[in-house]
C-alpha cells in the first residue's frame, strides 16, 4: 500500500461537478492499493497517517482531531521504467483494491478521525491547497 499524505488548508473531490468530499484544515491522502496488500497493510496505513506528527506545531491529525479526505489513487503504482506509457500491472484491480481503500477509511473512523472520501473508479477532481507544503510518502 501506498500513500501520499499532505498537509492542506482546505481540500475537495468533485465528480461530474459535484462535491463528493470536502475538509478544511486536515490531511489530503492519495491511497494506491497493489495485489499483496490486505487488512494488516490498511490497519497499518490507517493508524500511521492519523499519529504522523506533519501537522502545526509537530501535531498529528489525531492531536487536533484534523479531518482526512482520502482518494483512491491507482496510479501511485504506476511503472515508468519502460517506454512513455506507465503500465499499471502492480496496482490491484479494483474488486481488490475498493474494499482496502474503504478498510483504512473505516480504520481511520475507528481511531476517531472524520473520513470524507472520494469516489472509487470515478473520474475525480481533487483541488486543495497544500500547507508547508508537507507532503510525505508512505509505504508497507
Amino acid at each position: 500500500m501506498r500513500a501520499v499524505v499532505q498537509t492542506v488548508s482546505e481540500a475537495e473531490v468533485t465528480v461530474e461537478g459535484r462535491s463528493v468530499g470536502a475538509i478544511g484544515e486536515g490531511l489530503l491522502v492519495l491511497l494506491g492499493v497493489t495485489h499483496s496488500d490486505g487488512g494488516d497493510e490498511a490497519r497499518w496505513i490507517a493508524e500511521k497517517i492519523w499519529s504522523l506528527r506533519i501537522m502545526r506545531d509537530e501535531r498529528s491529525a489525531s492531536d487536533l482531531d484534523a479531518p482526512v479526505l482520502l482518494v483512491s489513487q491507482f496510479t501511485l503504482y504506476a511503472d515508468t521504467h519502460k517506454g512513455r506509457r506507465p503500465s499499471w500491472n502492480a496496482a490491484a484491480p479494483a474488486p481488490a483494491a475498493e474494499p482496502l481503500v474503504e478498510a483504512v477509511a473505516s480504520h481511520l473512523r475507528g481511531l476517531g478521525a472524520r473520513v470524507e472520501t472520494g469516489e472509487f473508479g470515478a473520474m475525480m477532481e481533487v483541488r486543495s491547497v497544500n500547507v508547508g507544503p508537507n507532503t510525505i510518502l508512505l509505504e508497507r
